[in-house]
């Protein structure tokens, strides 16, 4: 190992919340080091939708921390626990997905967590390995180690029972699976949010029952949405996926609230942290956030694409929105025949995802045509060639 103990806890504790017990922590990393063996880090999702946004990518930059520390990453894909559904935070029972959705949801992952992690060094398990293998006397020998007071402790389930909304018994199953990886895999350290920690700890517990020795767990923080306000979430239309094009990556980072400059830089970029608290001093005293925003999307663009990537789209940045031009490449629909609403223009078109959102946009005065707002659904017909604007960053070549 080429990090010392002090330096591993000192890269590992940067953006944690918790590290469940630290002491634990350092006297596996100082055998790790001893015995020139690496750590079994694991980090678990489950591919219930197909894409990954930044909230993902902050417990993946942790696990890639671990890589560059030299310890082995296992990414596990849950395709087992998916088809139950992640109970947490939910006020009622979820639906349940397919074999076929999963797996196809589980190939999307595998695609885009390489933007963060190195391919050569995870290892890409899945739970239904295990999962799947196990009898019904294995299945009652896992329950055996849990009671129904200690799921009720969980807030959600607490909160359900208490207002009679209706638990399943296969939810009571999820933290234990989830909490059985850790026992399949010897894991000595799991990542996770810090709405897991309950299912984090379950690991911690079925371990010792089966006769290993404890992970150690690390929670990082749920980040906010572009809004600011909200957590991180396709559904609610607040994130920055890291499929998205360089230029809708950074136009999404310039949008965000000023209050998550430095929250975003610390979680989602390798920028130092003496070199944040400067960013930080310096707005106080004035200087315009917009220009460390600029930095921090050129960061993050540079991260999930290339530093020239970032270059072009900073040049873009510039022209359009500090010289009021146009994209040098805007996309074109053409109108074939009569007339076509705005709304399934622009849905067509592929520009919004759904013409509930686009209609939304429209309310917030979010849309404009040849530069002027538009505050209704109108309709556009042949002829003129006409602009359409979505926000601050998404336009539309109508003729």
């Amino acid at each position: 190992m080429k990090f010392s103990v002090d330096e591993q806890l000192k890269i590992i504790s940067r953006g944690a919340v918790e590290i469940i017990p630290e002491e634990e922590l350092k006297k596996k990393l100082e055998r790790s080091v001893k015995e020139n063996r690496p750590l079994r880090v694991k980090w678990g999702a489950d591919p219930s939708a197909p894409d990954i946004h930044l909230g993902h990518t902050v417990p993946l930059r942790k696990l890639r921390q671990f890589q560059e520390l030299g310890h082995e990453v296992y990414f596990l894909i849950g395709d087992f626990t998916a088809m139950i559904g992640d109970p947490t935070g939910k006020s009622e029972t979820r639906k349940q997905l397919t074999r076929e959705e999963v797996l196809r949801n589980a190939e999307t992952y595998k695609q885009q967590i390489f933007k963060i992690l190195d391919p050569a060094k995870t290892k890409i398990v899945f739970n239904s390995e295990w999962c799947s293998e196990m009898k019904f006397s294995d299945v009652l020998q896992l329950t055996s180690q849990y009671s129904v007071a200690r799921m009720l402790e969980r807030d959600d389930f607490a909160k359900r029972y208490k207002e009679g909304r209706s638990i399943s018994i296969v939810e009571f199953m999820y933290p234990l699976i989830q909490g059985y990886d850790s026992v399949a895999l010897k894991a000595d350290i799991e990542v996770g949010g810090t709405e897991q920690k309950f299912n984090l700890l379950v690991g911690r517990d079925l371990q010792t029952a089966y006769g290993q020795e404890p992970q150690v767990i690390l929670t990082v923080p749920i980040i906010e949405g572009t809004d600011g306000v909200q957590k991180m979430s396709k559904s609610l239309g607040n994130y920055i996926g890291v499929s998205e094009t360089p230029k809708e990556i950074f136009g999404k980072v310039m949008s965000i609230p000023d209050s998550l400059i430095t929250r975003y830089f610390e979680l989602l970029t390798d920028v130092t942290l003496e070199k944040i608290r400067e960013f930080e001093n310096r707005m106080k005293k004035g200087e315009n956030p917009r220009d460390f925003k600029v930095q921090l999307g050129q960061a993050i663009v540079g991260q999930l694409h290339s530093m020239k990537d970032a270059g072009e789209v900073l040049t873009e940045f510039e022209r359009v929105f500090k010289e009021k031009g146009l994209p040098d490449n805007i996309p074109g629909y053409t109108i074939v025949q009569g007339e076509r609403s705005i709304v399934d223009i622009v849905i067509a078109a592929g520009l919004v995802s759904s013409k509930s959102e686009m209609r939304r946009l429209i309310k917030q005065n979010a849309v404009s045509i040849d530069g002027e707002k538009i505050t209704e659904e109108i309709s556009l017909s042949g002829g003129k060639e006409r602009i359409i604007k979505i926000g601050k960053r998404i336009f539309l070549k109508v003729k």
